[in-house]
């Protein structure tokens, strides 16, 4: 065999082996990425199975996927970031709020009643319940007193007005005390659920001072003062807070119990024995021209 043939034969054979090497590396990768992609596959599935079954879990990731959606609808419409609120990461601090929780037990058990009662949420009754406690030991009167007229007049609504102008959680008239409210700010602070607390308290304190009494004071405050047909009113109020003192001392009271005093004779005391729900409404006031005077 001379040279030349030598050399191609052994040229052929390296290039022959070369084919077979990479022909079996290849196939080795192909059946180990197989290998990999069922393992990941499989991974990807378990880990799915135990996010559907975690609610946490699955409502976060549906929150990231919503928020990425959005950031990237922003992205494709420069214009859209326009009509979006901006956005106020001090907010919370404006809310009248307070955790139920960090509540001594008599203000939580309150707390909790009321907000069941009147179906409103735990969180701003606690914090009325809290500033009831604080400016009624301040100012010497029962913070269930001063619960149970917010309940009467407004059912925990802030933002209540009578037809004779009585606004917020207390009706108080705002225009007749103004002057009252410059130390929050002004009239609008009618509607800021503490402040129109703190002005009520103070209206009542000085209705009561006027009146000698709670029952006449309570009569002055709704304005029934001179005619002395007050609708009922410091029979609701007093009945309300009959109720919250006992929810105060631990006791158990239906959130469907009356605030109508009983009619003589029944034998049941100032509980009916077919308890009503309160009225979702402030009550109307007795005493329209009494109260724009008073109030």
């Amino acid at each position: 065999m001379s040279a030349n043939a030598s050399i191609r034969a052994v040229a052929s054979s390296c290039v022959e082996s070369a084919r077979v090497f990479l022909r079996d590396v290849g196939a080795g990768l192909l059946e180990v990425s197989h290998n990999s992609l069922a393992l990941l596959g499989l991974l990807v599935l378990g880990a799915a199975l135990f996010a559907g079954g975690r609610e946490d879990i699955r409502t976060a990731v549906e929150r990231e996927a919503l928020d990425w959606l959005l950031a990237r609808q922003e992205a494709r419409d420069p214009q859209a970031e326009d009509t979006q609120p901006e956005p106020e990461p001090d907010a919370v601090a404006r809310a009248t709020a307070a955790d139920p929780k960090a509540l001594p037990r008599q203000q939580a058990a309150v707390a909790s009643w009321l907000s069941r009662r009147y179906k409103v949420a735990p969180e701003p009754v606690s914090r009325l319940v809290q500033e009831a406690w604080s400016v009624g030991h301040r100012v010497g009167l029962d913070p269930t007193l001063i619960l149970a007229i917010m309940a009467v007049e407004s059912s925990f609504n802030p933002f209540a007005q009578s037809a004779v102008g009585a606004q917020g959680l207390m009706q108080v008239m705002t225009r007749v005390h103004d002057d009252k409210y410059e130390a929050y700010g002004g009239v609008r602070a009618a509607f800021d659920p503490v402040a129109n607390l703190r002005v009520g308290v103070q209206v009542l304190k000085e209705c009561i001072a006027r009146a000698g009494g709670l029952e006449a004071g309570l009569r002055f405050y709704v304005g029934a003062a001179l005619s002395g047909e007050d609708g009922g009113y410091v029979g609701k109020v007093l009945a309300e807070q009959g109720h919250l003192r006992q929810v105060a001392d631990g006791r158990k009271v239906s959130v469907s119990a009356s605030n109508t005093p009983a009619a003589s004779g029944t034998g049941k005391g100032d509980v009916p024995a077919l308890p009503t729900p309160p009225s979702a409404a402030p009550s109307a006031p007795a005493g329209t021209d009494e109260r724009v005077a008073l109030r």
